[in-house]
């Protein structure tokens, strides 16, 4: 039973996960659109790459006992292919000095990863000692990850606007973190729960800050479409100056 319930778990992990990788599919559509990254960060999509680089390595059978985390490794598989592509995506449209920056910070963290999977391939020789190895590395980025999107919370409090911090992006962020929390406690596994657990409080925060400064949004579209609306009347009203003017000469 228990078995089971972990199982479950797993698996409404993995579709929350699935939706939180998913959802800035939507931002770089809009980056695609307007062949610009504007003011988006691609810091949270390389700690995320490294995040899920080393929970696909924690639930493979090299640092895990057999397939017990299986629902782990399908899920981290995925994110790497789809935090490659929005990394990708964002460094062919960036500035020239960004790319610099990520291409910088890319190179770092695979390099990381590629050593930290060596030494625990071959320097312990037991699951619980590479599961402590990893897991603790793995741990830390996680908690980056979740907290890598202050950078948009703390834009969010200057601009008091919230255009730069997805709905959906905090919204299965904390999603994800929760279910995942509760799978690793199911599993009795510290490396899973534990940073799932600041997850899901910052998740709260960031839905807590859309829900506060969304109405911003709303209220200064109108004034730009007056603002738009006026400069057409003032447009026009030249025009109609400029050839009474020149009728009369």
């Amino acid at each position: 039973m228990g078995d089971m319930l972990r199982l479950a778990v797993g698996i409404m992990g993995n579709a929350a996960s699935l939706l939180l990788y998913a959802a800035p599919i939507l931002t770089f559509l809009r980056v695609i659109r307007k062949k610009s990254t504007e003011e988006f960060s691609c810091v949270p999509y390389i700690i995320a790459l490294l995040n899920c680089l080393l929970y696909t390595w924690y639930g493979l059978p090299v640092v895990s006992h057999r397939w017990e985390n299986f629902p782990v490794v399908t899920i981290n598989g995925l994110g790497i292919l789809l935090e490659f592509c929005f990394i990708l995506i964002y460094f062919v449209l960036t500035s020239a000095r960004e790319k610099i920056k990520v291409a910088l910070m890319t190179i770092s963290i695979v390099l990381m990863f590629c050593v930290a999977a060596l030494i625990s391939a071959f320097i312990f020789h037991d699951h619980r000692l590479r599961k402590e190895f990893i897991g603790s590395i793995g741990l830390v980025a996680s908690i980056a990850m979740y907290g890598s999107p202050l950078v948009a919370v703390k834009q969010v409090i200057q601009t008091k606007s919230v255009e730069f911090m997805p709905f959906y992006l905090s919204f299965f962020s904390f999603l994800a973190s929760s279910l995942w929390m509760t799978y690793g406690l199911l599993s009795n596994d510290i490396f899973l729960a534990s940073p799932n657990l600041v997850g899901s409080p910052l998740g709260i925060v960031q839905l807590v800050l859309y829900c506060k400064y969304r109405k911003h949004e709303i209220v200064e579209e109108p004034k730009e479409r007056d603002l738009e609306k006026e400069g057409e009347v003032l447009k026009q009203q030249a025009l109609a100056v400029n050839y009474k003017t020149n009728g009369n000469n």
